[in-house]
């Protein structure tokens, strides 16, 4: 199941769950540099696969696989003692839970850029009508439609999440010439309160991260607050959005469209050759025939530097935990 790499000089074992082929590329390339000898497998973590972390105080994880409370449990039987997320989200890991048994958990930081590019250019595809456009086209029908698209400079985009992906993300707006308001937990001068980024904005961008406090942030009553016709752009996280309540204004037509890369509901099926199995998701389905939502499996992130930057910093984590300037 699992296959070692790594170089004489290694000082430090790390195990690796979730290692998919091009993430294993990288690991064994840079692992020796940072005295790590990576223990690789594709299979996430969990009570299965503990027994592969034998011998290992740092694990490394994907955002893919939810990490159940009993995979912790056996991971810290068998001696773990520090999970790197190769994320920045914690949302698939119960982190008290971890801390009750004793495991630290960290994040990583990548590319900011991965996003926020991939956002932008999801905002302009939801404003220039580019799924039906591109759908036409794919069967030679090449007239125009009525449905004109909009430009930038002539809207208003509220960016909920000022971290370093929303920064990033009004960093590139700017060059648009668009009007922008931005909110965050983190009370700023510059910031308005959510309600009212919701009512004067024809676009709303997710950047926040998911918790017990974000869960739903852009619930009924705020949806039904919105600009008639306004956007709605995810990259954050699926639950930020009510998704029953986004169906039916789209539905309504009180939205002008949507562009999610992430969903409610996502896991087992973002990441899964369903081609030939039905999917199991009602809301999924409905917004894939409308011709004003845009569907990506959660893949903003997913560039070859954000990749580096991932692989990197989680080989630093362990390395930090190992050398005492972590937990």
């Amino acid at each position: 199941m699992g296959s070692m790499t790594g170089s004489e000089s290694a000082t430090t074992a790390v195990t690796i769950y979730g290692c998919d082929h091009d993430e294993a590329v990288l690991f064994r390339k840079m692992a020796p540099r940072f005295g790590v000898r990576p223990i690789i497998t594709e299979a996430p973590a969990s009570e299965a696969t503990a027994e592969l972390a034998l011998g290992t105080r740092c694990v490394s994880v994907g955002h893919k696989t939810r990490i159940t409370n009993a995979a912790l449990r056996a991971l810290r039987r068998v001696g773990v003692r520090y999970i790197s997320t190769r994320s920045v989200g914690f949302d698939h890991i119960d982190v008290r839970h971890a801390a009750s048994l004793g495991i630290s958990v960290g994040n990583v930081a990548y590319s900011p850029d991965s996003v926020a590019d991939y956002t932008l250019m999801l905002m302009l595809m939801a404003v220039r009508n580019a799924k039906s456009v591109v759908r036409r086209a794919d069967v030679h029908d090449y007239r125009l439609t009525d449905a004109r698209g909009r430009e930038l400079r002539d809207l208003t985009v509220g960016v909920v999440g000022t971290g370093r992906i929303g920064t990033a993300v009004l960093d590139r707006l700017r060059g648009f010439g668009c009007r922008t308001l931005a909110h965050d937990i983190r009370p700023s001068a510059d910031h308005v309160p959510l309600d009212a980024l919701v009512e004067q904005s024809d676009i709303v961008t997710l950047h926040t991260p998911l918790s017990a406090e974000t869960h739903h942030l852009l619930d009924e009553r705020r949806i039904a607050r919105m600009k008639p016709g306004a956007f709605v752009v995810n990259t954050g996280r699926g639950a930020l959005i009510d998704t029953d309540a986004l169906v039916a204004a789209l539905d309504s037509g009180r939205l002008g469209g949507a562009a999610l890369d992430v969903l409610e509901g996502e896991e087992g099926i973002f990441y899964a050759d369903l081609r030939d199995q039905p999917i199991d998701s009602k809301n999924l389905l409905r917004l894939q025939e409308m011709p004003n939502v845009l569907i990506s499996p959660h893949t903003a992130y997913y560039t070859d530097h954000a990749l580096r930057d991932t692989v990197e910093n989680s080989l630093v984590n362990c390395v930090n935990f190992e050398s005492g300037k972590h937990g």
